[in-house]
């Protein structure tokens, strides 16, 4: 078996992650092929038997050679779901408090204000903090684990308050990705509430 033989280095691409590159290479493979092909090169990568040659070749070639910017690529609908459902789960203030919004505390949210919409049906009162029919007065913890006391018109409230959020975001991701291309930027608040 030959040894690599790294011929010429044809371009230097910087990639998104810190000394991080793609390289396209003309090398003689280990089968004694001839090839052009692009390697990405880690400048902290002591594995891959290309790195000491192309080392090597950047250190005679020192300043014969530019390196060309990094080229995102655009980003796609699912990486708009993504950022999506993390602001979604991010929280949401209310009353100028701050509250969980995860699929967990929306779904316990949403019980609740059903609850406290049954209980405004049946004729529970602004400041009424018994409404759900137990004998402590009825409170909700807030992302800082403070315990907040709703009556019922505020518990229902805050239900509304959650569906906003998560509906607002939805929109939100909905007109980025009819957007084309999808700003590389997306993930910047001007696009989301």
């Amino acid at each position: 078996m030959a040894e690599i033989v790294l011929h010429n280095v044809l371009s230097i691409r910087a990639e998104a992650e810190p000394n991080a590159f793609i390289i396209s290479v003309d090398i003689t493979a280990e089968d004694g092929e001839r090839y052009t092909c692009n390697h990405a090169y880690r400048t902290t990568d002591s594995y891959s038997l290309l790195n000491p040659l192309i080392r090597k070749w950047l250190v005679d070639h020192n300043g014969e050679y530019n390196v060309l910017p990094h080229i995102p690529a655009h980003p796609s609908t699912s990486d708009v779901d993504r950022e999506r459902d993390r602001r979604v789960d991010g929280g949401f203030t209310f009353g100028g408090v701050l509250y969980q919004s995860d699929a967990e505390a929306r779904e316990n949210i949403a019980g609740a204000a059903q609850l406290a919409f049954a209980a405004i049906v049946r004729g529970a009162e602004p400041e009424d903090l018994h409404w759900h029919g137990e004998p402590e007065d009825f409170k909700w913890i807030a992302s800082d684990d403070t315990r907040v006391p709703m009556d019922a018109e505020t518990m229902f409230s805050l239900g509304q308050a959650a569906l906003a959020h998560k509906r607002r975001h939805i929109f939100a991701g909905n007109d980025l990705k009819k957007l084309d291309p999808i700003p590389a930027d997306f993930t910047a608040d001007q696009y989301w509430p």
